[in-house]
């Protein structure tokens, strides 16, 4: 059996939810120790215990001291069995994270899988719906990752009653992604969600984005997505888009921070990995690093930084493979190798 210590770096759920995955796609037996020891309120949350849960199902695993609150957790999974399951998280906990950790464990599937999820779609400290679905899962498919999703309802922080629905298909070979040549920009495109708040707010959002975009030569091309949810919430996400890569942005609306301020966060976020001549933006590369490792071939990109979530990323990719990551500094951004 895996010891992995959950505390690690930044020592976030993100250890418990790629090492279950791992856990199911190497068929190693692993106990964590130590679960978001960091964090003001430690152990297992709802939507680390729903992602167990729903990867124990999918796999008919067993576990040990599977429980919210719980700082030790053991998995010993078994075989990925295809079909429909249903899970809801409960609170607002991330739709998105969740799925991102099933879509992992289920890397091997011979015949496709649907999850359905009820939660947050739209919330802090996770990827956001829109970025899940026009970055992430994009990013998945050129490297032979194929999914299909559908979006049913929006959900924000506190009450949640967001959900989504995703089919994972088989993917008998993973391709390598190796892009270390800057992409050529000139149009980004972008959508806002907004819930229960004013019309005023988006297109104020909108209009903070375009005036900015066409400061730097950028057409862009955003829709605005209204619609109604149990909470209020809104929030956009950019993205630009080349044959070889996409780079995003996201950010979230907040009640002390005006539209034009999240319209601004967001295009600035875009604009830096686009000034960096990056082929990953640093959320995707967090989100990428365990495809990235097991593709059969070398992978490499261009990045802006290594965050503190990838460095733990990495650390937890070693302990269950014999992978290196090199990191090369460049004029205007790091080159990542993966061997």
């Amino acid at each position: 059996m895996l010891t992995i210590d959950g505390s690690y770096g930044e020592g976030g759920g993100q250890i418990v939810r790629t090492a279950v995955a791992l856990s199911v796609l190497t068929k190693t037996p692993i106990k964590i120790m130590n679960i978001r020891a960091k964090r003001p309120v430690p152990g297992l949350r709802p939507q680390h215990h729903t992602t167990v849960t729903c990867i124990q199902s999918m796999c008919g695993g067993t576990t040990s001291g599977l429980t919210v609150g719980s700082s030790s957790l053991e998995f010993t999974p078994g075989e990925i069995k295809p079909g429909s399951y249903t899970f809801d998280i409960g609170t607002a906990g991330s739709i998105t994270l969740v799925f991102q950790a099933c879509i992992l464990s289920a890397l091997k599937t011979t015949k496709p899988i649907t999850l359905t999820l009820k939660g947050g779609t739209d919330v802090r400290w996770a990827p956001s719906w829109d970025y899940f679905a026009n970055i992430f899962l994009p990013l998945l498919d050129k490297m032979g990752v194929h999914t299909e999703v559908q979006l049913k309802q929006r959900g924000y922080y506190p009450t949640g009653g967001g959900e989504a629905q995703l089919t994972i298909h088989p993917s008998p070979t993973l391709q390598p992604f190796s892009v270390i040549e800057p992409p050529s920009v000139q149009e980004i495109h972008g959508l806002i969600h907004i819930a229960n708040l004013p019309d005023h707010i988006s297109t104020r959002m909108k209009h903070a984005v375009m005036k900015i975009a066409v400061t730097h030569n950028l057409t862009a091309s955003i829709r605005v997505e209204p619609s109604v949810s149990s909470s209020p919430g809104t929030g956009i996400t950019l993205w630009s888009s080349s044959p070889e890569t996409i780079l995003g942005a996201a950010a979230l609306g907040d009640k002390q921070v005006t539209a034009e301020q999240v319209g601004i966060q967001a295009i600035h976020q875009l604009l830096q990995e686009l000034q960096h001549e990056t082929t990953i933006d640093r959320y995707a590369l967090d989100q990428l690093l365990p495809y990235l490792a097991l593709a059969p071939a070398p992978s490499g990109c261009l990045i802006r930084e290594i965050s503190s979530h990838a460095q733990t990323t990495m650390w937890l990719l070693k302990q269950f493979f014999k992978k290196s990551f090199t990191i090369t500094t460049q004029p205007d951004n790091l080159k990542l190798s993966i061997h």
